[in-house]
């Protein structure tokens, strides 16, 4: 299978509505244009690197803090 420049497969695998949120070829490209943008700017990003085991503590109390707060209602 040939990849392009930018290492995406859109141009050889046909987009089925049923397997995926794209219904053309044109938004595949968009979102795919959409989304190494997003992936670029959090790597370009000035502040400091989160370790992954920080990052995963921290949102599982953000979530128990949620799940507790809705119980209480």
């Amino acid at each position: 299978m040939k990849v392009s420049k930018r290492g995406s497969f859109y141009g050889q695998i046909p987009i089925d509505p049923a397997l995926t949120e794209h219904s053309s070829l044109e938004e595949a490209h968009a979102y795919d244009a959409w989304f190494h943008a997003e992936v670029r700017a959090s790597l370009d990003e000035d502040v400091p690197n989160i370790p992954h085991d920080q990052a995963i503590a921290e949102m599982r109390e953000r979530i128990e803090q949620r799940n507790r707060a809705r119980n209480a209602r």
